[in-house]
């Protein structure tokens, strides 16, 4: 199962290693290695993230994810991204910005970084967005209770999420963005429009797939009503898996979260080298992992065994969109970002082999409100 589901991501790597090694010598092979630990440190709970959206889709999307979705997340995000975003605030052609970032690395790298405040609030208000919709959501699953009560009864009213998301934005604007750090002068007018179109683009997209997952929920029980619903299978979260424009969309969705995930990584390498070539070979290699470990969390049914880590994912995607809008300001390492989505995502692990143990059925996520709402 590990071999299997892994295999590709190993062979991509010794590739991988084998080619930097090749094209760059042993410190570019060491570049390499450690932009790869980088970006899975840094998207392990986007990996958690991924498995649960991706355990609604049928077996179609989830190929289509995991393959068409690959490209989009190596070429697209860790290779052209980058130079598309120079293309835009330099106001240059795409040509001119490829040689650029192939021949000036240094002003290429000093551009991507002026344009750092846009990509951090765009990323920070659409991963919030994530967070609030789920901390204000009723579930029968609560891991930290104390937290999570008094939210879902908040979560009642209206574009609640909508409303802290934008005052979050206001307050950053204010605050934050004036004096930035990532370029210089007041990055207020940027941060604004860069975080109302991340809003934008999350109720747009997330609103679109929710449309079409609702519709065909509703469609299942219309055929259950006439004895023809097909039966639920362990770890898909519904009956079917999602298919069709319901599945599109939730594929665009995921992407979206994908591209998010990925702008702090990207930044961040930065600081390791401004070769656009390696950084886009250890950030894929990277994101090959994650793939790998989604496919993992689904086909293994992780989620519906260990029912806080979807919590521990969103409390990470909370912090990392805090991190995010902080450093259009501050400095802030990526260890500390990676360690902090990883310690929670760890607690929140160890929180459900307690509840298991606890409740003496590893893997059971049956029972009773009263037995699944008592979380820490």
């Amino acid at each position: 199962m590990l071999l299997k589901t892994f295999g590709w991501s190993f062979a991509i790597t010794v590739i991988g290693l084998a080619l930097a090694g090749v094209l760059w010598g042993w410190q570019g092979l060491a570049i390499v290695g450690i932009l790869s630990i980088l970006e899975i440190s840094l998207s392990f709970d986007n990996a958690v993230i991924n498995a649960g959206i991706l355990r609604k889709m049928n077996a179609f999307w989830q190929k289509i994810f995991l393959t068409f979705g690959i490209l989009i997340a190596v070429f697209g995000m860790r290779l052209v991204f980058p130079v598309v975003i120079v293309a835009i605030t330099a106001k240059l052609g795409p040509i001119e910005a490829v040689n650029l970032a192939i021949n000036d690395k240094a002003q290429y790298q000093e551009l991507v970084t002026s344009a750092h405040p846009a990509i951090a609030a765009f990323g920070g208000i659409f991963l919030l967005m994530i967070f609030l919709d789920f901390i204000f959501e009723d579930r029968d699953y609560k891991w930290l209770s104390w937290i999570e009560k008094p939210m879902a009864k908040m979560g009642k009213l209206d574009m609640l999420s909508v409303i802290i998301a934008l005052v979050v934005l206001l307050v950053t604007a204010m605050t934050v963005a004036t004096d930035a750090a990532h370029g210089a002068g007041d990055k207020s007018a940027t941060v604004l429009l860069s975080g109302v179109a991340g809003l934008i683009t999350y109720l747009v997209v997330g609103g679109i797939s929710g449309y079409f997952e609702d519709k065909l929920e509703d469609d299942e029980d219309d055929e259950g009503e006439e004895g023809t619903a097909a039966p639920a299978a362990k770890g898909t979260g519904a009956a079917v898996g999602l298919a069709g424009k319901a599945a599109f969309f939730m594929f665009l969705y995921l992407e979206v979260i994908d591209a998010s995930f990925s702008f702090d990584g990207v930044i961040g390498a930065f600081a390791i080298t401004n070769d656009i070539f390696m950084m886009a070979l250890g950030l894929g290699i990277g994101a090959m992992y994650i793939r790998s470990l989604t496919v993992f969390l689904v086909r293994k049914g992780t989620l519906d065994d260990y029912v806080y880590l979807e919590h521990g994912a969103h409390y990470a995607i909370g912090a990392l969109a805090v991190i995010l809008l902080l450093t259009i300001k501050y400095e802030i390492p990526e260890v500390v970002t990676g360690l902090v989505g990883i310690a929670l995502i760890g607690l929140s692990f160890a929180s459900s082999v307690i509840r298991n143990r606890r409740d003496g059925r590893p893997g059971d996520t049956s029972g009773t409100p009263s037995e699944v709402t008592s979380g820490v």
